[in-house]
């Protein structure tokens, strides 16, 4: 397990970014690593935050901090840029101001400064130019890492990422950034909860925008948390008033405007495209998205994207109360912001890409997640346990499209979602783990194709090592090289 890990999607900026906001001027990346605004500020739980998480799921620490990456030898990142919604604020709680506040500062660790910016501001689009802004701010400034000099890039293609490879030695490394995007609202859209308000020109010209930025999106997950007035979307929070918030637009389609703003997206004019990502989406616009690419694009191989994913279990969208493989029934979590079997399989068809989250929320059921818990964890037991719920990920789209004759091991990537709004897995804290989840993956892998390896087609007999090394780092780099 020598090969680095890709992170298809994960929030490095986040904390950082939102700690800029206390000082003045606000909005600095600073390059002393020391100082909480500064995208090197390496944070990494302690005793007491592990335990906490455990407790009651709170990630006050960082987990994709660049040293943080740096320490794990990460040579490749995709990282999302999220304008903040709005509508994580404004309605009291048991009638009291301020305790949504306390509640999104307490999960997500953000500053009260960044929540009143959030509040005032009538602009995502300004807040979306800010934090690539504030990634651009410290590129390639040095940083002394356990005695290496390490750099972070923007990267523009594929290529620089190969040039970037080439310039490294033994004590000079480069950590290579390929942005994307989380949020279809961060071209202004959804700015009132409770009425239509976005400018079709001004939407499309920011999409316009983005589209001619120097390190342009790999691609843009268009549906997040809540309504924005191109599509629906999925149930992601279960938070009494909060929750109500999702309630607009929540299952809904693709609008008009949703559709303008597709193709513009997917026009591949000056080799521009800009692929979608289809997590968060409700399965109704998931459904007419599917339509769009068999229809109007069907002569086109467009990639179908599953950013920070998981799978449901069941068999389709449209057969969503029928188990796919009957074994496989108390693994997953039955919810529609998860992938239907039917899915996995267009992605594959697609030569996209899922990646798998890493969020105890979202990747097992209650009693998958139930029964990887240890009373008295010792480190290597629990991690051979949480490392099984990443597996059955990986085996499980396997054995869907092994049944479909399809290779089976070249869609599942990592997309740990690190540093959003997540209760990691316990065990695999921080980015510094991945290499401990691929070293038990190997174990799982290889128990199961001492099983199961004649049961799969000829093209799928593959050994366990390359199978992880797949799920790490090559079908991610496979997909970045086709489609940046």
């Amino acid at each position: 397990m020598e090969k680095h890990c890709v992170d298809i999607h994960c929030h490095p900026s986040l904390k950082p970014y939102s700690k800029s906001f206390k000082d003045q001027p606000t909005k600095q990346n600073a390059l002393d690593p020391n100082r909480k605004n500064s995208i090197w500020h390496y944070n990494p739980p302690n005793f007491l935050e592990k335990f906490v998480n455990r407790l009651i799921t709170l990630t006050k620490f960082t987990q994709t901090d660049l040293t943080a990456l740096a320490k794990a030898k990460s040579k490749v990142v995709v990282v999302s840029l999220y304008p903040f919604e709005k509508h994580f604020f404004g309605k009291e709680i048991i009638r009291v101001k301020r305790v949504t506040d306390f509640l999104v500062n307490f999960t997500a660790n953000i500053s009260q400064s960044r929540m009143d910016y959030i509040r005032n501001s009538n602009d995502y689009f300004v807040d979306l130019m800010d934090e690539y802004q504030y990634y651009q701010k410290l590129h390639n400034q040095v940083e002394n890492i356990d005695g290496k000099i390490y750099t972070y890039r923007l990267v523009r293609s594929f290529q620089d990422i190969e040039n970037n490879f080439a310039k490294e030695t033994e004590l000079k490394k480069i950590i290579n950034i390929l942005i994307t995007i989380e949020g279809g609202h961060s071209f202004n859209t959804g700015i009132e909860m409770n009425k239509d308000m976005a400018s079709r020109s001004e939407v499309l010209g920011n999409i316009k925008a983005i589209k001619d930025w120097e390190h342009r999106p790999l691609f843009i997950t268009l549906a997040h948390h809540f309504y924005n007035e191109l599509c629906g979307h999925a149930r992601s929070i279960t938070i009494g008033k909060l929750k109500e918030n999702q309630d607009r637009g929540l299952n809904s389609g693709i609008t008009d405007l949703g559709f303008e703003a597709i193709d513009l997206l997917l026009d591949n004019t000056e080799g521009k495209r800009i692929p979608i990502d289809i997590k968060h989406l409700s399965t109704t616009s998931r459904k007419a998205y599917y339509n769009l690419l068999d229809t109007k694009y069907t002569s086109e191989k467009i990639p179908i994207i599953a950013s920070h994913a998981a799978c449901n279990g069941k068999h389709s969208i449209v057969q969503w109360d029928q188990v796919g493989i009957p074994e496989h029934r108390e693994w997953f979590c039955d919810i529609d912001i998860n992938f239907y079997d039917n899915e996995l399989i267009r992605i594959a068809k697609s030569d996209g890409i899922f990646g798998i989250q890493l969020d105890e929320r979202r990747i097992g059921s209650s009693k998958a997640i139930s029964d990887s818990k240890m009373i008295f964890p010792n480190k290597r037991k629990q991690l051979q346990k949480k490392a099984l719920l990443v597996w059955r990920q990986v085996q499980h789209i396997a054995e869907v499209l092994d049944k479909e004759k399809l290779f089976c091991w070249g869609i599942q990537s990592i997309g740990s979602d690190f540093d959003g709004i997540v209760n990691p897995i316990n065990g695999l804290w921080t980015a510094e783990n991945m290499k401990d989840l691929a070293e038990e993956m190997l174990d799982h892998a290889e128990d199961y194709l001492s099983k199961n390896l004649i049961n799969l087609n000829d093209l799928n007999r593959i050994n366990a090592e390359t199978i992880v090394e797949r799920v790490m780092h090559v079908n991610a780099m496979e997909f970045i090289n086709r489609n940046y």
